[in-house]
């Protein structure tokens, strides 16, 4: 009995790939609600990890970027965002197309990543970073491992600055 050949058509290449990009990644964010005379909405910093804590992409960055300082455009302050800042932020130019946005009201929050915009992201265990950080209030991380290339759903809670972070990855 002789093997089948193989036959790849441009169908079945698309179909090939098409796990690899149709997965989505949602992420929901809660700011608390904090009561204070002097409340100012926190900076915010999104992004991915690898295991060994290696900074892979940022997904958003949430600050005021109509704030009056010596740069004019609100990005004095996003150096607060300590962890974020070392491990790439300095060497971002605001605002980025996509990714920079104004500061958020308390409440709960949804960042949509389409599958295209992480396309280079090899399938396995990452970590997405969550960092806030409040003009005279507090600075908080929370951090959620996940799985990328399998539907999966992590969640994780901060205590003052964030609350509930989830991440839920969709194919």
């Amino acid at each position: 009995m002789r093997p089948l050949p193989l036959v790849l058509t441009a169908a079945g290449l698309s179909a090939a790939a098409a796990p690899a990009l149709a997965a989505d990644l949602s992420v929901s964010i809660e700011l608390p609600r904090i009561n204070s005379a002097a409340y100012h909405r926190p900076y915010v910093a999104v992004w991915i990890e690898t295991p060994d804590q290696s900074a892979v992409q940022t997904l958003a960055v949430w600050y005021h970027p109509g704030s009056r300082n010596s740069q004019g455009d609100g990005t004095d302050w996003l150096r607060d965002l300590r962890a974020w800042w070392r491990k790439g932020g300095r060497a971002m130019t605001m605002p980025a197309d996509g990714i920079s946005g104004p500061t958020k009201a308390p409440g709960r929050h949804t960042l949509s990543v389409p599958g295209a915009r992480l396309r280079a992201l090899p399938a396995g265990q990452y970590t997405l970073v969550v960092e806030a950080a409040r003009e005279m209030g507090g600075r908080e991380s929370v951090r959620v491992p996940f799985r990328w290339g399998a539907a999966n759903t992590a969640s994780g809670t901060g205590s003052s600055e964030l609350g509930a972070v989830r991440v839920t990855v969709t194919r």
